[in-house]
């Protein structure tokens, strides 16, 4: 029986595993089974930080949301604005109110303001 070349595309799966490991350093750049390993991590890591990113940025506008209400009044926080934002009905998302909050922070004080007013007058009256 004649003997079977098999160089091509075992050959061909390895320098597509290599591409993707070519920043790598070491030998988890150069040889093929701690390459499979290091690619298996890097993608579990990738799509764990994805989800970890999201939470980072959501923390963050609460945090610039937060600070720039409570400079305005002390009585006034970041938990009572988002209440008043849903009681009045108003889509507002947190990334914007934190744009909001750092490009004009006047804006985002007549908002407050606006929200307490309403809130207080309906609370008064009914």
């Amino acid at each position: 029986m004649t003997r079977i070349r098999r160089g091509y595309i075992a050959r061909r799966r390895r320098t597509k595993i290599r591409l993707f490991a070519s920043s790598f350093r070491g030998a988890h750049s150069r040889l093929t089974r701690t390459i499979t390993q290091q690619k298996i991590r890097a993608l579990v890591s990738a799509h764990r930080d994805r989800d970890r990113q999201k939470i980072n940025f959501r923390r963050l506008w609460i945090t610039r949301i937060n600070a720039a209400v409570r400079e305005r009044g002390v009585c006034y926080s970041y938990s009572r604005l988002i209440n008043d934002l849903y009681k009045r009905q108003l889509l507002l998302n947190r990334k914007i109110l934190a744009q909001i909050a750092i490009s004009n922070r006047n804006c985002l004080y007549m908002i407050s303001n606006e929200i307490i007013k309403e809130v207080d007058w309906k609370e008064s009256t009914g």
